[in-house]
């Protein structure tokens, strides 16, 4: 029988420069309503013993399916006039592949779902370990893109729309005005004869959010998952990827064993020992240690067990060595976190990872930090994005950013976000069970 963890959510709707002079009460409203109402249905299938990355994916699907976001339906445009989406998710153990990346999407209504396909159909293999198994069609690749990707979207069943469908008055306004071509000039005859629809434009002052969405979801299995959208920096380059989907910028998940030193002991059954056991003892112990840390293994890849189905069969978490095979003395650790803001800021930090490793690594010297404490390093003010602005911070946006994570820790999960910047929006269901909404770091 599993043992049972209190599941956590918490999902974002971008980050930036969000004041209240550009965000009044009148347009806060439809993305606090959105933010609430979403939080609290993918609670509920938590609670209801969905896994995370179900309620993750399907917190994202419902962002890309809404305007009000820079993902899917409400996707920024590309200097040359186009939409190319990105998508990611990421999970921190049960699948073979662990995360997947797509790019330069054009045609798939949920990209977030396509990489779940990707994520899941990693495992196609017959369980054998067999390093030729194609995936699903994707082999054993992380990150696709263009119309290879959407190729695969096609034969996996997601639903494909023409490329008008992403289209929004507001964000086309957005584009042209970016360019110092005015506001809606051309609209019309760019969409002449298509099916969009008409969203009332854009003002040019009010905010329109330009950050990346994203989830991070825990289960009451233990796996932690992370999904995460967008359409990309406003008049990006044809072309351009961002930190969504590159592994370790824009997000993260992994789960590790903290262990006792003391206690740990490694045995080898006789098909793994070291090549250098088996020489004569013409050599020293010390030698042949020494030229065996020198060389790789001669052992060929062996076949491996299936891997157990987190969706069908979910995964005891406790750390016992009866029922998980760890280590009685071993603590279970895990990180998942969701970036959004300035993408490229994310990349020359490798962000997400970051925040990870000084969690994970820092308990070597007895210091261990929360990821709480990680993430304010990174994203918080005066942290890394910030400094890596340098003289140009609060001038052009970039290092404007934030981060949402769960970290668990012996069965019990944290919620944690900062951010360096006027607001992010976000919505969390607290420790009390009581869904909160927010969008700047007191109450709006």
């Amino acid at each position: 029988m599993c043992k049972s963890i209190t599941p956590r959510v918490i999902i974002h709707g971008g980050a930036g420069d969000i004041k209240r002079s550009n965000l009044p009460p009148s347009s806060y409203a439809p993305y606090a309503r959105t933010l609430l109402n979403l939080t609290s249905s993918t609670f509920k299938l938590l609670a209801d013993g969905a896994t995370a990355l179900s309620a993750a994916t399907h917190a994202v699907a419902a962002l890309e399916d809404c305007q009000l976001f820079n993902c899917g339906k409400g996707a920024v445009f590309t200097r040359d006039g186009t939409i190319e989406l990105e998508a990611s998710v990421m999970v921190s153990k049960g699948h073979h592949k662990r995360g997947c990346g797509i790019v330069l999407v054009k045609k798939v209504k949920n990209p977030i779902y396509l990489a779940r396909e990707m994520l899941v159909r990693g495992g196609a293999d017959g369980g054998t370990g067999d390093a030729n198994g194609d995936g699903g069609g994707a082999q054993g690749h992380c990150c696709l893109g263009g119309e290879t990707v959407e190729k695969l979207a096609e034969k996996w069943g997601c639903e494909i729309v023409p490329e008008e469908y992403f289209w929004t008055r507001k964000r086309w306004e957005q584009h042209k005005r970016g360019l110092g071509e005015g506001g809606g000039e051309g609209w019309e005859e760019k969409i002449a004869g298509k099916d969009v629809e008409n969203d009332g434009g854009w003002d040019g002052h009010e905010y329109l959010p330009q950050g990346t969405v994203g989830c991070v979801a825990l289960d009451q299995y233990g796996m932690l998952c992370v999904a995460t959208s967008t359409g990309g920096l406003t008049n990006k380059l044809a072309g351009r990827i961002g930190d969504t989907p590159t592994f370790g910028a824009g997000f993260w998940a992994e789960e590790w064993e903290a262990v006792t030193r003391s206690s740990v002991r490694i045995s080898r059954p006789p098909s793994q020992q070291h090549w250098y056991s088996f020489v004569p003892n013409i050599f020293p112990k010390g030698l042949k240690e020494a030229l065996g840390s020198c060389f790789m293994s001669l052992e060929g890849y062996s076949a491996l067990k299936p891997e157990p189905d987190l969706e069908q069969c979910p995964i005891d978490h406790s750390v016992d060595g009866k029922t998980s095979g760890r280590n009685s003395s071993t603590t279970v650790h895990a990180v998942a976190m969701s970036g959004t803001g300035n993408g490229d800021f994310f990349l020359r930090l490798a962000a997400a990872r970051t925040a990870a490793a000084i969690v994970r690594f820092s308990a070597a010297n007895n210091q261990r930090q929360s990821l709480a404490s990680a993430v304010a390093q990174i994203v918080g003010p005066d942290g890394e994005m910030q400094r890596a602005a340098g003289e140009r911070w609060g001038k052009t946006g970039e290092g404007e950013g934030g981060i949402i994570g769960i970290e668990l820790v012996r069965g019990v999960g944290k919620v944690v976000f900062d951010f360096n910047c006027g607001g992010m929006f976000r919505g969390w269901v607290d420790e009390g069970g009581k869904v909160r909404v927010m969008v700047f770091r007191d109450e709006f």
